[in-house]
């Protein structure tokens, strides 16, 4: 007996020739499957009654939303003559990217190498390797910058190994920003009319990316950054983090601080907590990202005019968290269950106020290189 009775608007058609159905066009190479990613309504039971917020799901293309950046990177600098025809490519990922990279590799025919650290998931360095990519673990975090320096470390010294070889330099490299312009596209053309925007900052890419071209058509647009606790990006000091994804312990150069009215820090265990509630509510979640982006996303749904349109970038999906995030032992050997966020986040009138260990809340957004940046090299540091 079908579950799911039939009704006039589901019934098919009685001649294929009066079906329609919106779908992506056929695609020739594994390109064509990134981008047009659909929005979805988040509401209750994860918000309060009456609110919510749009959730951008970059989980539906092949690796997640660094697909946009790798392919945009690739082409972009082929097109320079920076990258030869089957020349390899060198980058550091804690998989994300990684995964877009191959898929890049795969469209334009280039080697691909993944500089990772132990903390990379089984299934993700899995993935990987069927993608025909090579992966290299370094062995130990850098003294001050951890391990997001000691794996810029060894793309130089397989650089200088591979003569020709190219890095793609996603904390610095413009091009990382430029990617995201189509998916801020998607956004107006899917939801019309955006007042805030939520996104995690990691390389800082897809944040400025996405806000910039938004602005443009917003100019009163709310731009909410998720940082995760231990991430030095905002200010904060180094410390060590389970979370992958966002944040880091370097300063990326690609980080439009200018575009942020505020900025909230987020903890492991409220991360696991939101992604969970997420996927059981809607179906929809992803990991330490999502989880954080979520969070942040569903008290704005309860702090702006229920009228407001909000929309928070989910930059995965959860297959890849199956090990971590969504692990009962995992998060039971972390001190990661249980541990259901408050209703409101603690506040701090500047970013170097006091470390931050839980969901905190700042208004001033600041450069924490300043000068420094201004007057030297814009790229990560320490």
């Amino acid at each position: 007996m079908n579950a799911f009775p039939s009704s006039p608007s589901s019934a098919l058609s009685a001649s294929p020739a009066q079906l329609q159905a919106e779908t992506k066009r056929p695609t020739l190479t594994p390109a064509g499957l990134v981008g047009n990613t659909p929005v979805l309504w988040v509401g209750e039971p994860f918000t309060a009654a009456g609110r919510g917020f749009w959730a951008k799901l970059e989980g539906c293309n092949p690796g997640g939303i660094k697909d946009r950046t790798a392919l945009y990177m690739v082409q972009a600098a082929r097109e320079r003559g920076e990258l030869r025809p089957g020349a390899r490519i060198v980058e550091s990922s804690s998989g994300t990217l990684g995964l877009g990279l191959a898929l890049a590799g795969v469209t334009f025919g280039h080697p691909v190498t993944v500089v990772t650290d132990p903390a990379m998931e089984p299934l993700m360095a899995g993935l990987l390797a069927a993608y025909g990519a090579d992966v290299e673990h370094v062995g130990a975090p850098h003294p001050t910058g951890g391990w997001q320096q000691a794996r810029r470390q060894r793309v130089e010294d397989l650089l200088a190994a591979h003569p020709g070889s190219w890095c793609p330099d996603q904390y610095g490299n413009p091009d990382n920003v430029a990617a995201y312009r189509p998916l801020a596209h998607e956004l107006v053309a899917q939801l019309g009319r955006i007042d805030a925007l939520v996104v995690s900052v990691g390389t800082g890419g897809h944040s400025a990316g996405i806000a910039s071209v938004l602005r443009g058509f917003f100019p009163d647009l709310r731009v909410v950054g998720v940082d995760a606790t231990g991430s030095t990006i905002f200010g904060q000091p180094a410390a060590p983090r389970l979370m992958r994804g966002l944040g880091s312990s370097i300063f990326p150069g690609n980080v439009s601080y200018d575009v942020f009215d505020e900025v909230h820090w987020v903890c492991a265990a409220e991360a696991v907590w939101a992604a969970r509630a997420l996927a059981r509510g809607r179906c929809a979640s992803g990991g330490w990202s999502v989880g954080a982006v979520g969070l942040t996303a569903r008290w704005l749904a309860a702090d702006m005019p229920a009228r407001a349109r909000i929309v928070a970038v989910f930059p995965d999906g959860p297959e890849r968290y199956v090990g971590t995030v969504f692990d009962d032992a995992y998060c039971a050997a972390h001190d990661l269950m249980g541990h259901q966020p408050a209703d409101e986040p603690e506040e701090v009138t500047y970013p170097g106020e006091r470390t931050i260990t839980r969901w905190t809340r700042c208004t001033t957004v600041l450069d924490p290189l300043g000068a420094t940046r201004r007057g030297g090299p814009a790229g990560a540091t320490g």
